[in-house]
């Protein structure tokens, strides 16, 4: 078995015109969560939007079940926030019957309880619309015609929803844990599920690159599926015509990639080969994701950033502000017109 490593993966509008630092503080690197959804006002789960500063988010899970009196799985969250950060995000807190904690008690120097709602329904994984980002950039030095360039062509185009670096560990060591662990060495239930989707992600992002490689990321390939736009639903179509060319250009519909697993091939043609080719090339991953009985599914290769905005702050600072849908990367954006030292 070798090891792994975590290549730079193609670019989309040529090498990155600048250099910079993100996260120089954590006021530099704001996110706030969009739910999918308005919760109802009334029901046993109450809702709580908290800003946090500098802590992630399993802290803010344990320290609110342990204020509320409630079990660790009693608290729900759509999704992970990162520490080194501002970040506003929900947590629900399952108290049936019961009357609420003074929430104004729970907050700290790093954490603050914007607002409480109650709702019917635990708030679950993945049950965003997406993420407002606002990200400054320090030490920024580069070509700043070439860099304004470059961003207007991402507002434009969109980007190639790769998946970010933080999926596979510090120099792709969740993949490579991945591969021992199809080999028999001994995981923790938490650990095989991050392991799992580093190696579903790492084969993503190589039949992605190939794409990219190929100037077909954004384009029509025989036997593709497509995804709509911020939608989770997919079709098939075996050969491009003029309305899903039109649809594509309009960026309604983007081409997909495989999120492997067991199950059948579900692209044909062109798009089939490209994507066995790439498989084939990462046989031990592949099977030992199958063996792990992970089912197959699509991810979007391109993703818009339509409200993408950019200032200098100074001849050094560079404040990007973008939302991008649930499941994509803020550095996938960043990663097209810098180089983050």
């Amino acid at each position: 078995m070798s090891a792994v490593e975590i290549p730079i993966w193609p670019y989309v509008y040529g090498q990155p015109s600048g250099t910079g630092h993100i996260r120089s503080n954590p006021e530099d690197f704001c996110v706030d969560e969009q739910l999918a959804f308005e919760p109802s006002g009334a029901g046993e789960h109450v809702f709580l939007q908290i800003q946090k500063i500098g802590e992630n988010t399993e802290y803010v899970v344990r320290q609110l079940a342990r204020f509320a009196n409630v079990r660790q799985r009693d608290v729900g969250y759509a999704g992970l926030k990162d520490r080194h950060a501002v970040t506003t995000q929900w947590f629900s807190i399952w108290l049936p019957g019961k009357a609420e904690p003074d929430w104004a008690q729970f907050e700290s120097d790093t954490i603050k309880v914007l607002q409480a709602i109650r709702h019917a329904r635990k708030l679950k994984r993945g049950v965003l619309s997406g993420n407002r980002f606002k990200i400054i950039i320090r030490d920024w030095q580069g070509d700043q015609a070439k860099t304004i360039g470059q961003l207007a062509m991402v507002k434009a185009n969109g980007i190639a929803n790769y998946y970010g670096g933080q999926r596979f560990g510090h120099a792709g060591q969740n993949v490579n844990k991945a591969l021992a662990m199809f080999l028999g060495a001994k995981t923790g239930r938490e650990q095989r599920s991050l392991y799992l989707s580093a190696a579903r992600s790492y084969l993503f992002n190589q039949i992605l690159a190939e794409r990219v490689k190929r100037q077909t990321w954004n384009q029509a390939l025989a036997g593709d599926i497509y995804a709509f736009d911020l939608g989770h639903s997919c079709f098939k179509s075996e050969q491009p015509d003029a309305d899903i060319i039109r649809r594509l250009t309009e960026k309604a519909i983007h081409p997909t990639g495989v999120l492997w697993g067991k199950g059948e091939a579900d692209v044909s043609a062109d798009a089939l080969k490209l994507e066995q080719s790439v498989i084939e090339n990462h046989h031990e991953l592949a099977q030992g994701l199958i063996a792990s009985g992970v089912d197959r599914g699509r991810r979007a290769l391109r993703v818009n950033v339509p409200d993408l905005d950019w200032r200098f702050i100074d001849t050094t600072a560079l404040e990007l502000t973008f939302t991008l849908p649930a499941g994509s990367y803020a550095t996938a954006v960043l990663r097209e017109v810098i180089e983050m030292l």
